[in-house]
């Protein structure tokens, strides 16, 4: 039997190069920890990702043998904020961002699950003498991002900023919108193996009705 891909069956995760897209994203349950600093150089990150993807691999083992639930292993995602906002869409000043990296897994897995994999990768980390300083930073929760416009930008990282910039300041506004929440991606290319200039990345950004001035 085939593993089941949400990517496939929700919407949240489907997007279109050079179309906004207002969507309703449902309460998720992720693996998450927090760091802050360039993703490019700051060792937590690097740090961060090297705990995430063990755990999310252990959570799908297990779920297979204990509740015969069997799902793909979600790609890597990333909550992003920073004090001035412009630092992603103009500047690119990345020493002053600040994120959550994250990796959805779905509402069956319980915090006991959780615990007995978090055990089981430290374990097995010490064993190989291949320490995951990170570990036990990741926590087991759920984000309600309820509205959001979202839309797929295709290339590297360093190039999304017009497409913010445009997401930001014109769709949003245009369509009575206002910002909130936390600038989200998802990561839907292999970082380690593609073309930056074929990378996949969906962009999100929660919104709410914007407020009526006098």
């Amino acid at each position: 039997m085939a593993a089941t891909d949400p990517k496939k069956t929700l919407d949240a995760y489907r997007a279109k190069r050079g179309e906004f897209r207002v969507v309703e994203v449902p309460p998720m349950q992720y693996l998450m920890v927090d760091g802050a600093g360039d993703p490019n150089t700051a060792p937590a990150y690097a740090d961060a990702v090297s705990a995430l993807f063990p755990l999310a691999y252990t959570l799908k083992f297990a779920s297979r043998k204990e509740l015969g639930i069997d799902t793909v292993v979600m790609p890597l995602e990333g909550l992003w904020h920073a004090p001035d906002m412009a630092s992603f869409t103009t500047a690119r000043d990345k020493s002053a961002w600040l994120w959550t990296m994250m990796i959805m897994i779905g509402d069956h897995i319980t915090p006991s699950m959780f615990d007995d994999a978090v055990a089981a990768v430290s374990q097995k980390a010490a064993k190989k003498k291949e320490p995951l300083p990170a570990l036990d930073s990741v926590r087991l929760e759920t984000l309600d991002e309820g509205r959001c416009v979202q839309t797929l930008h295709v290339g590297p990282f360093d190039d999304e900023g017009p497409v913010l910039d445009e997401l930001h300041n014109r769709f949003i506004p245009d369509n009575g919108l206002q910002m909130r929440g936390r600038h989200h991606e998802i990561y839907l290319s292999d970082l380690r193996r593609a073309d930056p200039a074929r990378l996949r990345t969906i962009l999100r950004q929660p919104v709410a009705p914007a407020r009526l001035t006098v």
